[in-house]
């Protein structure tokens, strides 16, 4: 089991330095996310189910809340709305110092996993991108 607990946190690690750096140094919210993901794989093969459906259902526990990622939308909204400001290679970094100031406009939303696929999200969009044009007019 030590194996799969340290598979399921490093996974986790991983997604989390991609799309949710925030969290990335949240040891105790990977350990308990792992842990948990560890316990549905292990119950899931104790109940006789195949290791491809053990590890699907793992992966539902370890991700979930996090598929939708609020930090990679304001990556993909420096790429392709703010181009000549901000260059590709510097747009995470950008992103992680915007994030913060834009908790204002992430708590008017129900970000859930599947956000992206909501009649809201152009909305979202277009209001996350009018903030962060503010914030660069005020200088950030």
């Amino acid at each position: 089991m030590s194996q799969e607990l340290s598979y399921f946190r490093l996974s986790l690690l991983s997604y989390l330095k991609d799309s949710h750096p925030h969290l990335a140094s949240n040891n105790a919210f990977i350990a308990a996310r792992g842990d948990a993901a560890a316990e549905a794989y292990s119950t899931t093969v104790k109940n006789g189910q195949a290791h491809d459906q053990a590890g699907e259902i793992a992966n539902e526990v370890l991700y979930a809340g996090l598929l939708f990622s609020p930090y990679r939308t304001i990556v993909r909204i420096l790429w392709n709305e703010f181009e000549k400001d901000v260059t590709p290679m510097l747009a995470e970094g950008v992103a992680i110092g915007l994030l913060p100031k834009l908790n204002g406009v992430f708590d008017k939303y129900h970000l859930t996993d599947d956000f992206d696929t909501t009649p809201e999200y152009d909305q979202f969009y277009t209001e996350l991108t009018g903030a962060i044009q503010i914030l660069f007019e005020d200088g950030i």
